[in-house]
């Protein structure tokens, strides 16, 4: 949840974690991304394994100080870090509600039942009916032994594909990952379907088949692209819970281990532009990218057109640049900015072809103004503006300063449906949960702000959702009127 104005999320500095542990003679080992400690809620647990093995269970993340335990996937803030120190407690108490409770346990129930009716795909019965279903996911070339290591199941009733989500701890269903195909004219689009939903989704595919001593990992954007660069490779590999579109910082503990990552996440520049932001949070010095290209296409694609994916991984660029560069290194990239000219651009709004050939399309970095006379429609359009990016996978954040939050999220969501559910309100949870499923955040200011904590929470967003696309409403409410005559 994002601060709000009346209590901001009190920030913390490295300097001052390194300072608390030491006081409270706390030891700790210094990660690329978190701060590792021995766990405080292990003593006296049977089912650990002991302390010498693995002293070091609990991550403090270096930029937030949120912790978590991954021997009992305790987690919380600094300031319940602290205050578990303090009082020595065992644990910590959930802080969602009974009701929160209840749901989590009926979605993980659902999973639970599908995952027993879903059979792995080398257990159908008839061989065309498994041809069939691997030359509609475009998995052909990836083998059943691969499939029934990773656990992946398929479902006859809705003809998905399962990936399993099971815990780290102790190898428990934890959710579920659908996956089908739709077709739409020649075109092939796949839809994704998780149990629990997205909120509550800490899922890393392929965990449980990490070994203790891997150092070396690819992140992938896609299960089935780590399905085939593990089989291509050998090489330990992991699918993000939402590809390109995120990496959040409760994953990062588990991906601490690895003295080297290489992020192969997609074969287009979105991808490429995902896979350097998170490089910044996993640490540049251990990370490493595969350049989308003709020859370097998605993990599954390059398996199916028989390319040399070690050959691939072998020339990922290393993500930290060096100060000084030659056009000779920076060749390359400008070759992929002249081939793809139109991705360069931007990412297109599929609403507005007119607004494509004036602005080309959302890129980012870039700032955009629009003005106009009070009620000419400036927020009712930019909510349609920014929903149509976000229904495209664009993080999206809004300071709404001007109308409340509700109202907003009710002006997007009948955008969203396309029609109005005043009158239809039997269909108001089905379309709610979908556009809850959307990658867009909402700031809780409003009027008029003090600049500072507003780019803070903005700075805050950025590093827990990979934000990319911030949208003020508006610049006079925020900065107040009394500051235009000053400075325009």
């Amino acid at each position: 949840v994002l601060p709000s104005p009346e209590g901001p999320v009190p920030s913390v500095t490295i300097t001052e974690i390194r300072q608390y542990l030491r006081s409270k003679g706390i030891p700790f080992h210094d990660g690329y991304s978190c701060l590792h400690i021995p766990s405080l809620f292990t003593a006296g647990r049977e089912d650990q394994p002991p302390s010498a093995s693995a002293p070091y269970r609990l991550f403090i993340d270096k930029t937030t100080g949120s912790f978590l335990c991954t021997a009992t996937l305790a987690e919380g803030t600094w300031q319940d870090f602290q205050a578990n120190v303090e009082l020595q407690h065992r644990g910590i108490p959930p802080d969602s509600s009974e009701e929160e409770e209840e749901d989590m346990w009926r979605a993980r129930e659902d999973a639970r039942r599908i995952w027993e009716r879903a059979l792995p795909l080398c257990d159908l019965l008839d061989e065309d009916e498994t041809n069939e279903t691997k030359a509609m996911f475009g998995i052909n070339r990836v083998t059943d032994a691969t499939l029934k290591r990773f656990g992946v199941r398929y479902l006859r009733t809705a003809k998905s594909l399962v990936f399993p989500w099971f815990s780290p701890r102790d190898a428990t269903l934890k959710g579920l990952k659908l996956l089908r195909v739709e077709k739409k004219g020649d075109t092939i689009a796949y839809v994704e379907e998780t149990l629990p939903r997205f909120d509550s989704y800490r899922n890393l595919f392929g965990l449980p088949l990490i070994g203790r001593r891997d150092t070396e990992l690819v992140l992938t954007g896609w299960e089935l692209d780590a399905l085939a660069l593990h089989q291509a490779t050998g090489v330990a590999s992991l699918a993000l819970p939402r590809g390109s579109t995120s990496l959040p910082p409760a994953l990062l503990p588990y991906l601490e281990q690895f003295k080297r990552i290489t992020l192969w996440l997609g074969e287009d520049l979105r991808s490429w532009e995902a896979a350097k932001l998170f490089a910044r949070k996993l640490s540049l010095k251990r990370c490493s990218l595969v350049r989308p290209g003709n020859l370097q296409p998605r993990p599954l694609e390059a398996l199916n057109q028989g390319l040399n994916l070690t050959k691939i991984l072998r020339a990922a660029l290393p993500a930290s640049h060096k100060s000084i560069v030659s056009f000779r290194q920076l060749r390359e990239e400008v070759f992929g900015e002249l081939v793809n000219s139109e991705q360069v651009a931007g990412i297109k709004w599929a609403r507005f072809p007119e607004l494509n050939k004036l602005l080309k399309g959302h890129r980012r970095g870039e700032l955009t103004v629009f003005t106009g006379p009070t009620g000419s429609g400036k927020t009712t359009f930019i909510s349609e503006y920014a929903l149509d990016l976000c229904m495209q996978g664009v993080c999206t954040l809004w300071g709404s300063f001007e109308i409340s939050n509700v109202r907003l999220a009710k002006i997007m969501l009948t955008q969203f449906a396309t029609q109005r559910l005043d009158d239809k309100l039997e269909l108001y949870d089905e379309w709610a949960d979908r556009f809850e499923d959307l990658p867009l955040y909402f700031m809780t200011f409003h009027g008029q702000q003090n600049i500072k904590a507003v780019i803070d929470t903005m700075q805050h967003a950025v590093y827990m959702y990979d934000i990319t696309h911030v949208v003020v409403d508006n610049l006079q409410f925020m900065m107040g009127y009394e500051h235009l005559s000053l400075d325009r």
